[in-house]
């Protein structure tokens, strides 16, 4: 890739810069138009890690030297202009060195994602970016195998989930999965013990689940507020709660993926332990 100074926008291919902080524009437009924003040094050099390719790239002046190395091995225009005029095209100061407009990948089936995977999360019509991104690096963090997501689950690879993954949504495997009951029957056919992760009568508790976990489950999570849905609740196996205190009815989302997939993660692994002494 090679520089390009800029001291207009006139430049159609500044377009997939444009307006960068309108979100119900960018949760359209950036599908639509097959790309995704990767903010910052760290996360376009994970993004072409995984094999993502760049289209193109804006960057401050200061930050050029650093960027040209990462994208060295790919064509297309780098961007660079004053700060006011980034300000300007992206809606916002720029203080993570760069941006870079990458093509968007090709899902993968929900077969292919979870034929290996021993544990995944499926997340139900979650709106927050930040949410999402911050459930993607409980997965990495954790050692879960994959993401599925809703149909009107909020993008993953909208920049601020990115940003708040930490970069791990370029590396966590993941796909949108159907509505329910279809989505059920397909992980179930894959083997998976769907848990929800909601309040009702039947929801047994967490601990008292990993105590006897499935060899593969498929943790769900619901929506901020209402949580999960009465379909997501009706297609699952068994129904499971986090004991809360002090008259707290449930956690924030993204910290309740995290306490889930640590409680199911440990327990997995100390079952294929105790098998494998066994065996021995």
């Amino acid at each position: 890739m090679h520089p390009v100074r800029i001291d207009t926008l006139d430049d159609p291919r500044l377009d997939d810069f444009q307006r960068l902080t309108d979100v119900a524009l960018r949760r359209v437009s950036e599908p639509e138009g097959g790309l995704y924003i990767a903010e910052s040094n760290t996360v376009i050099e994970r993004a072409i890690r995984a094999g993502h390719v760049p289209r193109s790239v804006l960057v401050q002046e200061k930050w050029l030297e650093d960027v040209l190395p990462l994208v060295a091995d790919h064509d297309g225009p780098v961007f660079v202009g004053p700060d006011a005029l980034l300000e300007e095209l992206t809606g916002f100061r720029m203080h993570r060195g760069a941006i870079a407009s990458m093509q968007r990948p090709e899902l993968p089936s929900v077969a292919d994602v979870v034929r290996d995977a021993r544990l995944v999360v499926v997340l139900e019509d979650i709106v927050d970016h930040t949410n999402v991104g911050a459930v993607f690096r409980s997965v990495a963090g954790l050692g879960a195998d994959a993401v599925l997501v809703s149909p009107r689950c909020a993008d993953p690879l909208y920049r601020r989930s990115v940003r708040v993954s930490m970069g791990t949504v370029l590396q966590v495997p993941w796909t949108r999965i159907g509505d329910w009951p279809e989505a059920g029957e397909e992980l179930r056919a894959q083997g998976f013990h769907l848990a929800a992760m909601a309040l009702t009568d039947r929801s047994v508790d967490l601990d008292v689940f990993a105590a006897d976990v499935p060899e593969r489950v498929a943790l769900v999570m619901g929506t901020e507020g209402r949580g999960l849905t009465a379909a997501a609740i009706a297609s699952a196996d068994t129904t499971v709660r986090i004991p809360m205190h002090h008259g707290v009815d449930s956690l924030n989302v993204a910290a309740a993926s995290a306490v889930g997939l640590w409680a199911v993660a440990a327990a997995q692994q100390a079952k294929r332990t105790q098998q494998a002494k066994r065996t021995q």
